[in-house]
């Protein structure tokens, strides 16, 4: 007979229910259309309580962390806040977990428990790029990528939204085949399964409808130089073209200027770090490229109509 495998989900607070269906329901199918019982699924939270997803939806688990549940793998599910729901319950659970053998992973925001339980440090970690700025800040020994996941380490991530059904579809398929996981993605209706390469966010081609090389090197060089910014005509020698040329690309494609395109970058990356990190405004500052705190205070509220500090408060 084939043996059932069975999932454990380590379901954290403010966890994303979207990413946690995505991983359930290929599993769900699989039997489905096997007509075998290939998979069964194990739900567990901190105290084995009812545990509510950041939409509102609550679900009934099966343990809590202190169980010992034996397990063919086991999945950490977050989603908002993660930081804040990282307990020494959970980081003793995983780490007990691990010592027994367990194949352990992340999902949507998780790689930031598994890199706080000091499972990452030198692997390639897939995260919701919401979360690449503040994670690179925390944790630079994990090499953060823009894949959809990393199946090919230790402790296996996939990124948010419906990444993990992609992730599961790679596990159905390397143990009972493709021909299996390609029928589980048609009864989801899902034609754009994406290997582990794919990368999460759409190309700057596809987001603008442009295919300059220019303009895309250019950004990409504004994106590697947050903390250091470059003077645009830096960035139009090393791009090949003249200063008045990339603004004038920027004006067609973009709607703006080098400089108000590379000011927002900075910005992004500075709400990221406030919302999703512990970083002092200090330290935000600087890893957004800018040598005055408060100068960095007076353009943030020119932008967001809060200053830096009001932003943080009001995750409080």
């Amino acid at each position: 007979m084939t043996k059932t495998e069975t999932y454990l989900f380590y379901l954290i607070e403010d966890f994303t229910h979207m990413p946690f269906s995505c991983a359930v329901e290929p599993l769900r199918l699989a039997n489905h259309l096997s007509g075998k019982p290939l998979y069964e699924w194990k739900l567990a939270s901190e105290n084995g309580e009812m545990v509510r997803a950041s939409n509102g939806v609550t679900s009934i688990v099966d343990y809590s962390f202190e169980d010992r549940v034996k397990s063919d793998r086991l999945f950490v599910m977050s989603g908002l806040n993660t930081w804040k729901h990282i307990t020494p319950g959970l980081i003793n659970a995983l780490r007990r977990e691990r010592s027994h053998g367990a194949r352990i992973g992340g999902m949507c925001s998780a790689a930031y428990v598994l890199a706080h339980a000091g499972f990452l440090d030198g692997c390639r970690a897939a995260v919701h790029w919401e979360y690449h700025d503040s994670f690179m800040e925390e944790f630079p020994d994990v090499s953060v990528v823009r894949n959809v996941f990393v199946a090919d380490e230790k402790f296996i991530t996939a990124s948010g939204g419906t990444a993990p059904a992609d992730l599961i579809l790679h596990l159905i398929g390397e143990t009972h085949g493709q021909g299996l996981a390609n029928e589980i993605a048609d009864q989801m209706v899902y034609s754009g399964v994406r290997e582990a390469s794919a990368e999460q966010k759409a190309s700057l081609q596809a987001r603008h409808g442009m295919r300059n090389p220019h303009l895309a090197r250019a950004i990409g060089l504004m994106g590697e130089a947050i903390e250091d910014p470059r003077h645009t005509s830096d960035i139009a020698g090393e791009v090949g073209i003249s200063t008045r040329q990339l603004e004038r690309l920027f004006g067609r494609y973009l709607n703006c200027s080098p400089s108000k395109y590379y000011l927002e970058l900075r910005l992004n990356k500075a709400r990221n770090l406030l919302i999703q990190s512990e970083c002092s405004v200090t330290e935000v500052a600087m890893a957004a490229g800018f040598k005055s705190v408060t100068h960095f205070a007076r353009v943030y509220r020119g932008s967001f109509g809060v200053s830096p500090g009001e932003q943080r408060s009001r995750l409080t």
